[in-house]
């Protein structure tokens, strides 16, 4: 039986959650810029609300980005120190594709356009479509617990692009119909090009607990990662730069 800790620090959200014994313990709060006064002591009351400590969990789980510069870094940077501590293998999960999950738990919807501000005029970007996972079709335990297992395909890889270049994007695929795709995340809203096709959702942000369900398939298939090797997605790698 797998026992996951994943967290995430990327957005304007601060998030942990925790499955063990087929159940998941998850704490969510809006922390903008108090990641790093939050994060740990997240993590240490689902520890303990679950009655484990740190080295007890088999591998650890975070959100790896997209997302702000200093969000993607903290929550990199805590999980290393966290895993190298404890020993632990790593499993690093898209910010988008954590959303697309989200959307899959709550709606049933298998394909997805996440969209979150980037700000400066643009915005992180993916077009994901849903593979189950047969491995677990037949473990009703799990399936009660985190909803489908499986993996997100991507149609259009994620990327930091314009929202008029999405819109672009979109309408130059053949037989596009924006009914066919949830779409979750704060980009749609934050730019009046996208005014066309508006959030269909109220998911605004990624959150840790739909991260298990990501690394759980991720974990069977033995793609675990030693902590040393980990790197952060920022996607936008000039952002000092552009800001400058």
């Amino acid at each position: 039986m797998t026992t996951l800790l994943a967290l995430d620090t990327c957005t304007e959200a601060c998030s942990v959650a925790l499955l063990h014994n087929n159940a998941v313990l998850a704490r969510d709060e809006i922390a903008s810029r108090a990641h790093t006064q939050r994060i740990l002591p997240l993590v240490d009351e689902v520890l303990s609300e679950a009655g484990l400590r740190l080295n007890q969990v088999d591998a650890l789980v975070f959100g790896r980005g997209p997302g702000s510069f200093t969000g993607v870094r903290i929550a990199t940077g805590i999980v290393q120190g966290l895993a190298l501590g404890a020993d632990l293998p790593v499993v690093p999960v898209s910010n988008l594709t954590a959303m697309a999950q989200a959307a899959l738990a709550q709606t049933g919807a298998q394909q997805v356009l996440a969209v979150i501000d980037a700000r400066m005029q643009e915005v992180y970007f993916s077009q994901l479509i849903f593979k189950p996972c047969q491995n677990f079709v037949q473990n009703s335990d799990l399936a009660q617990t985190l909803g489908m297992v499986g993996e997100w395909q991507a149609r259009l890889e994620e990327q930091v692009v314009s929202p008029s270049l999405v819109l672009e994007m979109l309408q130059a695929e053949q037989g596009f119909n924006p009914n066919d795709w949830q779409r979750v995340g704060t980009g749609w809203e934050a730019y009046a090009e996208l005014a066309s096709l508006p959030r269909n959702s109220e998911i605004l942000l990624p959150s840790a607990q739909f991260m298990l369900p990501l690394a759980l398939a991720d974990v069977v298939a033995g793609r675990l990662q030693d902590p040393l090797t980990i790197e952060p997605i920022y996607l936008r790698n000039n952002v000092a730069l552009k800001k400058a």
